[in-house]
C-alpha cells in the first residue's frame, strides 16, 4: 500500500460514487482531502472523511468560481499537493436527434472543469516539488460509439489537456495523467443497464487504488500518461 501521510488533495466531483469512493481511499492512506462538489454534500460521510474540508455550490465551469474554491482549499488545509478532477457528466444522443447544445454542455462539465480546477491549482501544485495532478477520461475516447459523440469528444479534450498539461509542467516537479475508465458500477449504471454483467465493470474503489498510485511517490516518473482502468469490458 503505498502511503499518503500528509499529501493535501482537493478531489472535485467529490459527492459523486467515484469521487466519495476515491476521497475516501486517499484519507485512509493518509492524506489530507478536500471534497469539492456542486450539488449537496452526502449526508452521511464515511468515517475517513470527517474531518474533510469541505467546498460545495462550487461551479467549476466558471474560471472564478474555481480559483476561489482552490484558493481557498490551499489555505484551509495549508498548502495543496494534489488535484483530483473527478467532476464531469455523460450524455447519450444521436447526432441526428440531438442538439449543438448538448456538445456544448458536455464541454462544459467535462473539459471546463478539469481545465479550470487545473489552472487554479498551478501555484500552488508548483511551489513545492511533487505536485500531480490526474484527470479521469474515457475509454470512450478512444473511440466513440452511437451516441457517444459529444461526451467522448469531451473526454478526448481532457486527454489532450492532460498531455499539454503535462509537457508543461515536466520541468516544475510535478506531474499529470489521466485514467480511462470503462463503464463503472454505480447504482446509476446499474438501474440504466439493469441486464448487464455488472462484474465485467470497474469498480470505483479500483479506479481509486490506480489514482492513489498516480498520486504516490512511487509514481513521480510517469506523466502524461493515458491509462486505461476498463476492468473486463
Amino acid at each position: 500500500m503505498n502511503s499518503l501521510d500528509g499529501t493535501m488533495v482537493a478531489v472535485t466531483g467529490a459527492f459523486g460514487s467515484l469521487g466519495l469512493a476515491t476521497a475516501q481511499l486517499l484519507a485512509q492512506r493518509g492524506a489530507k482531502v478536500a471534497l469539492v462538489g456542486r450539488g449537496a454534500v452526502p449526508a452521511n460521510l464515511p468515517a475517513p472523511l470527517a474531518q474533510a474540508c469541505i467546498a460545495s455550490d462550487v461551479d467549476l465551469a466558471e474560471p472564478d468560481a474555481a480559483q476561489l474554491a482552490i484558493d481557498s482549499i490551499a489555505c484551509r488545509l495549508g498548502g495543496l499537493n494534489a488535484l483530483v478532477n473527478v467532476a464531469g457528466g455523460f450524455s447519450w444522443e444521436t447526432v441526428a436527434d440531438g442538439s449543438a447544445q448538448n456538445w456544448q454542455r458536455m464541454f462544459d462539465v467535462n473539459v471546463k472543469t478539469t481545465l479550470n480546477a487545473s489552472k487554479a491549482a498551478l501555484a500552488h501544485l508548483t511551489a513545492a516539488a511533487g505536485g500531480r495532478i490526474v484527470n479521469v477520461g474515457a475509454m470512450a475516447a478512444l473511440k466513440a460509439g452511437m451516441g457517444m459523440g459529444a461526451y467522448a469528444a469531451s473526454k478526448a479534450a481532457v486527454m489532450r489537456l492532460t498531455e499539454a498539461l503535462a509537457e508543461e509542467l515536466k520541468d516544475r516537479g510535478a506531474t499529470v495523467n489521466a485514467i480511462l475508465p470503462s463503464i463503472i458500477d454505480t447504482p446509476q449504471n446499474r438501474a440504466d443497464m439493469p441486464d448487464a454483467d455488472f462484474t465485467r465493470w470497474v469498480t470505483p474503489e479500483q479506479i481509486a487504488a490506480v489514482i492513489a498510485f498516480l498520486l504516490s511517490k512511487e509514481a513521480q516518473c510517469i506523466t502524461g500518461a493515458l491509462i486505461p482502468v476498463a476492468g473486463r469490458v
